[in-house]
This record gives C-alpha cells, sequence and structure tokens, in this order.
C-alpha cells in the first residue's frame, strides 16, 4: 500500500510539472510545431531521470565520493539507457527534419512560395491624395500616443498604452491603432473584472489622437496574467494551431476591438515554408472566436501577414531562382528587398512596400514590390533608382543644419513620378518638415514646413527639369456648365473648389500653378473644358482650356 502511495504521488507530481509546463510555454500540440518537440524531448529526459534515480537507490546503486556524499548512479539501470536512447532519437529526428526542410535541398519550392506579378506603376499607383497620406511613423505615433494617454485623468495612473500601433485603413482613411494595458500586477488585480476601458486610435494624414472609449471593456489581452490571456485563451481553443509570432490589433468599421490571429502553415517538410493556411479572429472584449480559411478573412481585416515574412518570402523568390550554393556563391540573378520597410494604403487594403535591390549590396534599386497584408498578392515595378537609405540622406544633407533625421520613405505618384516622401523628425521625434526626392534622380530634393509646400517646391523642381505636371499620367478630359466655384485657402495657398453641372466631382484648381489662373475669368454658369487627374478627392485640375 505504501508503494501504491508513492508511485501515485510521484505521477501526480510528473503530471503537475508537465501541466505547468504547457500551462506557462503553451506550445501547440502539432507535429510542425518545434516547441511541441521540445515539451517530448524535456519531459522525455524528466521522466527517466526521476525513474532512473528512483530504482537505482532502490537497488543500492550509490556512489561514496566522500564523507557524507553519496550519489546515485543512474548510468547502470535499464531505464537510463531506453529513456536517453529515445531522447538521442528524438533529438535526431528534430535534427534531420529541419534539415530536410531547409532551403538547401528544396530550392525550388521555396522560391515558388509566393507569387510575383509584374506591373505598371502609373496604372497601379494612382496621383497622390494628400488627405491620406500616412505622415506618422510607428515611433511618432507612439509619442501622440504617450501624450493623449497623459491627459486622461481618470486612466492614466492605472493604464498604459500598449506598443502595439498596428497600421489599418478604417473607412478607407489610413489609421494607427493600440490597445491600453495594465499599468502593473496590482492595477490588474483592482481593474481586470471591468476590463480594459478604451484603445488609441490616430489618424495617420490628420494626427488627430482620439482615446476611445468603450461601454464594455477588453476582457482578453496580451496584458492579462491567466487564462483570459489572448495567447493561453487561443491555445486552449485551438490546441493544434501554430499561431504566428505577432497577433495584430484591429478594429472593425463600426470600431469594435479585435484580435487578428494567423495561423501557421508549413508547407515543406516538417518545420518549411512557413506561409499563413487560416486565421482566427477573436472579439478582444467576448473572446468569441471565428475561424477563417485565409481566402475567406473578410474585407476589414487588414494585418495577416506579418511584414518580415512577406519580405522573407520575396527574398526566397529572388534569391533561389537558380538553386540554393548559387544564392550564396555565384549569387546570379539574386535579389533582395532592401533594408527597411513602409505600408501603403491601396485598394482599400494595407500594401507593405519595400525596395528591391541587387544582392552585391549597391546604392541603386532596381525596382520595388507592394506586398498585400491581407491576400500576400505581391507586385513588382521596375523602376531603377536610389535606394530608400540613399534617399533619407539625401533629404537630410538638405537640412543638415538642422540636424533632421528622415523617416523611411514612403512611396508616391507625383506628376507621373515615381517619388519618395519622408517626414523629418528632430532630437525628440517630433515631426518637423517634409521631404520629397525622386526616385531615379535622387539629387532632386523638395523640402517644406507642411506637405501642400513641400508638394509645391518638388512640382516646382519637376517642372524646372522639364517634367510638366500630370506628365506620364493619363488626365481625363471634362466640360461642362460651372455649377458653383468656392475659394479656399489650403496651408497659406488658395484653391477653386469647382463643381459641374450635373456631375458628381469636385474638382481642385491650385491657383498657385500659373497655368491656371484663367480660372478667375469665369463665373457660374460658364462652358469650361478641363483636364484632370483621376484618384484624388476633389479631383486635382491640371489644365483649363
Amino acid at each position: 500500500m505504501k508503494k501504491a502511495t508513492k508511485n501515485v504521488l510521484i505521477a501526480v507530481v510528473l503530471l503537475l510539472a508537465a501541466f505547468l509546463y504547457y500551462y506557462i510555454t503553451i506550445p501547440a500540440i502539432n507535429i510542425h510545431s518545434v516547441g511541441t518537440w521540445w515539451f517530448i524531448i524535456i519531459g522525455t529526459v524528466v521522466i527517466t531521470l526521476l525513474l532512473s534515480a528512483k530504482k537505482a537507490w532502490k537497488d543500492n546503486n550509490k556512489v561514496k565520493i566522500g564523507k557524507g556524499i553519496v550519489l546515485v548512479d543512474i548510468k547502470s539501470t535499464g531505464i537510463a539507457k531506453i529513456g536517453f536512447l529515445i531522447t538521442g532519437v528524438l533529438l535526431i529526428i528534430l535534427a534531420v527534419g529541419a534539415f530536410l526542410s531547409s532551403p538547401i535541398i528544396n530550392a525550388r519550392k521555396y522560391q515558388k512560395l509566393m507569387t510575383v506579378e509584374e506591373r505598371d506603376f502609373a496604372e497601379d499607383i494612382s496621383q497622390v491624395d494628400y488627405n491620406t497620406i500616412p505622415i506618422l511613423d510607428k515611433d511618432s505615433a507612439a509619442l501622440l500616443g504617450d501624450r493623449k494617454m497623459g491627459s486622461m485623468v481618470d486612466m492614466v495612473s492605472q493604464f498604459e498604452v500598449a506598443n502595439d500601433y498596428s497600421q489599418i485603413n478604417v473607412n478607407n482613411k489610413p489609421v494607427r491603432v493600440s490597445p491600453m494595458v495594465y499599468a502593473s500586477p496590482v492595477k490588474w488585480f483592482t481593474n481586470q473584472k471591468e476590463g480594459i476601458p478604451a484603445y488609441i486610435k490616430i489618424d495617420m494624414a490628420t494626427q488627430d489622437t482620439e482615446c476611445v472609449k468603450l461601454s464594455e471593456g477588453i476582457k482578453y489581452s496580451k496584458s492579462e496574467y491567466f487564462n483570459r490571456n489572448i495567447y493561453r485563451h487561443l491555445r486552449f481553443r485551438y490546441p493544434t494551431y501554430i499561431f504566428g509570432e505577432q497577433i495584430f490589433f484591429e478594429i472593425d468599421d463600426e470600431g469594435t476591438p479585435f484580435w487578428i490571429c494567423p495561423v501557421k502553415k508549413f508547407n515543406i517538410g516538417l518545420f518549411g515554408g512557413e506561409t499563413i493556411g487560416n486565421v482566427v479572429l477573436c472579439n478582444a472584449i467576448t473572446g468569441e472566436c471565428t475561424d477563417y480559411k485565409i481566402e475567406d478573412v473578410p474585407q476589414w481585416v487588414d494585418k495577416v501577414f506579418q511584414a518580415e515574412l512577406l519580405m522573407e518570402l520575396y527574398d526566397y523568390n529572388g534569391t533561389l531562382k537558380h538553386g540554393f550554393f548559387n544564392s550564396v556563391l555565384g549569387q546570379k540573378d539574386c535579389l533582395k528587398t532592401t533594408d527597411g520597410y513602409n505600408y501603403i494604403a491601396l485598394e482599400d487594403d494595407v500594401w507593405v512596400y519595400s525596395g528591391v535591390t541587387s544582392v552585391s549590396g549597391d546604392q541603386s534599386n532596381v525596382g520595388f514590390v507592394l506586398m498585400n497584408q491581407r491576400t500576400m498578392e505581391t507586385r513588382f515595378y521596375k523602376i531603377e533608382g536610389a535606394t530608400e537609405k540613399s534617399a533619407m540622406s539625401s533629404a537630410q544633407g538638405q537640412v543638415q543644419n538642422l540636424g533632421y533625421q528622415a523617416t523611411f520613405p514612403l512611396l508616391l505618384n507625383i506628376s507621373g513620378e515615381p517619388t519618395y516622401f519622408m517626414a523629418l523628425k528632430d532630437d525628440a521625434g517630433l515631426v518637423k518638415m517634409y521631404a520629397m526626392v525622386n526616385i531615379q534622380k535622387y539629387q532632386w530634393v523638395a523640402t517644406g514646413d507642411s506637405i501642400r509646400e513641400c508638394e509645391k517646391a518638388y512640382s516646382q523642381l519637376l517642372k524646372t527639369n522639364g517634367i510638366t505636371a500630370g506628365a506620364g499620367t493619363e488626365g481625363k478630359t471634362m466640360s461642362g456648365k460651372i455649377a458653383n466655384l468656392m475659394p479656399v485657402n489650403i496651408e497659406g495657398t488658395t484653391h477653386i473648389y469647382m463643381a459641374l453641372e450635373r456631375k458628381e466631382e469636385i474638382f481642385d484648381i491650385d491657383l498657385s500653378n500659373t497655368d491656371l489662373l484663367d480660372i478667375i475669368k469665369y463665373k457660374e454658369g460658364d462652358t469650361i473644358q478641363i483636364t484632370y487627374l483621376e484618384g484624388d478627392n476633389p479631383a486635382k485640375v491640371t489644365e483649363i482650356k
């Protein structure tokens, strides 16, 4: 009876230890999960040591090495030999599986993980709409979020802003959103019943920062400690799913907070060829989860594929065209993404932008790539020009007396010219100026204290160099009777907003463009013919006939 009790006690201790290990590390129960393999290996070693030590002690297999020092000799036990043999076999399987899943012997499969389509820049990237330019990077957004949080007297002592700041589109506007987190374990204990009461929302174009208060608090988040921790909640709901390294905080079009949780799919061997197979959407308030195949993810979801994963997949596509060893030795036709990326709002999705350069690491790009974070659709644009780092240095050189630092550029279409746009920040991280740099001729740099001022200087720079407004783009012609003319002042520049009878479009006539000053001769009821660029709202007029 005593022996049976000891055995039961040992079994209970082992089960408890295994449960605690699982509860803390929450590995997926999946053959493709490295964490699962290590869970089994560590468990095998622990059980082997305990059972071997028990048997050795019982069999009096002890080694005396000094007065009062006695060690148990477990090497001589059969259990130890079997246990360590199993451990060795598992380690070999793990190592062989990793090798057989690697690009070394699967270069062609890795190269085909991502399909890249070559597209035309002028057709895909419309003339820039300044109302939708995300002028803030994540660091600048974090400063605004912290400043807003500091003004919330009723919350600042209990909560902080998380560092998520996911860039998404909400009703066709680029915004960054980030949930609040409990300020400390004590603050969690006193507030966890009601949950997290709000999240921060920042308009990336206007810099307007809003603390969105919820009628019911967020109960499932990264800052919870037990079963309501979002990672643990997902694991217990989906024990076999291997979730991505990042889950993304988003809001739907109604402002309801969700966690977007990508599920890994391994396409090559045990551990290789990682993509995303499906996505779990978890309501951050109720914890309700819905599982979608990647092709069925709702349109409002913007971030499924992590930017780093997309860049890694493109690098496989660009470097493994002629096999693995060519990618490290001869490097013929090997292309890779540049060191950095940014986000572009396009077609109501968020696309990752990065330049494409040769593996040799020269100071020029052969083109750039856009990768859809929801669908993994990838587009390549063949445009030779400066790398982003070179353009950043060129912009910083323009204001070197001020010591401003450039953010990683955005890619814009200005007068049909592919153009790097970046903010210039001071040492405190505050945006002070803006810069535009021509991709193909990166010595063409324009700066301004506002976006409009910067664009005006850049357009004049293009005109000086023989590139007129609208060059390289298909301007659309329209004629009709003028229904309304309204003068407006935009950042110190006078514009005329014009509407035509029986036309839905609103047209923007910038009077700083001397070619458009003829508009002052017209009045309501007159017939006019104009050329304008589609894509903006209001549409930008380039010519009056």
